[in-house]
């Protein structure tokens, strides 16, 4: 039976009966608040979390069991800690919440879980938190960070090949593919006249350091100043709506299907 809404915080307590508890996915967004150099806004990881799950719902059929609950705008960011404006918990306050909000899901009945994350710094946490989950309260956890979706277009072309291999790699925070998602969602919230190609140190040690800059088999604790000075990295000032336009319905597409894969999985598992 469809639900009057997609979104968990505009259902009445009396539409849950209507569910089906052992098919309904619960997805719960978790995001940040936290500087992203001088052009951007503290917003753009809850920003991106809001524009990604709006972007899957035309993707989903009108029987799909998804129900998205609230985005968790503050998350694990102490890499930004030193920036003005930068919002964090301690990891295990993190872990707590993430956990509290799960145990309440399963208080409803749900069984199945998808922890849809758009900031790096909560990447480490993601997996203490679904095999807590898996193991306490017997849920089907799955987690997932937007930039590891495969990014197809519409016609099946590869969106991530709008950006260089270089951009990819070092570009990893708030460069030209936060920059473009963000002039596509919040353009009014863009300082281009402050965007620039912000320089990454870690593209100096890639050329010197055969294992500590091959970028997989050493990782560095850093803080985002250990980086560029502005806090920033990648070619923000390359940025386009065009390409953040891309990016956005790509990652929706690839969160509608992923959403449709997890409810053909049975569970519990046979």
């Amino acid at each position: 039976m469809p639900t009057p809404s997609r979104f968990w915080h505009d259902l009445a307590t009396t539409d849950f009966a209507a569910l089906t508890m052992a098919r309904t996915i619960a997805v719960l967004p978790v995001a940040a608040t936290e500087q992203h150099g001088p052009h951007l806004p503290l917003s753009v990881d809850a920003d991106l979390a809001h524009g990604i799950v709006n972007a899957a719902l035309p993707h989903l059929p009108p029987d799909s069991p998804a129900l998205f609950l609230p985005v968790q705008a503050i998350g694990y960011s102490p890499e930004h800690a030193s920036f003005p404006g930068t919002l964090t918990f301690k990891a295990e306050t993190v872990i707590r919440l993430w956990a509290e909000i799960a145990e309440s899901v399963a208080a409803s009945g749900v069984r199945k879980l998808l922890i849809f994350n758009t900031h790096g710094g909560n990447v480490g946490l993601l997996d203490v938190v679904a095999r807590d989950l898996r193991t306490r309260l017997g849920l089907l956890a799955y987690t997932a960070s937007w930039f590891n979706l495969p990014l197809i277009g519409p016609d099946g072309e590869d969106v991530s090949a709008r950006f260089s291999a270089g951009e990819h790699r070092f570009g990893v925070h708030a460069g030209q593919i936060e920059t473009a998602m963000m002039r596509a969602l919040k353009p009014e919230r863009v300082r281009m006249e402050a965007a620039q190609d912000f320089h990454s140190t870690s593209r100096d040690r890639a050329k010197v350091f055969p294992i500590l800059g091959n970028g997989k088999s050493a990782k560095l604790a850093w803080a985002a100043q250990d980086y560029n000075p502005a806090g920033a990295m990648g070619n923000a000032a390359a940025a386009t709506a065009e390409d953040g336009r891309a990016l956005l319905e790509a990652s929706g597409r690839a969160l509608a299907q992923l959403i449709g894969e997890i409810d053909r999985l049975p569970w519990p598992a046979s």
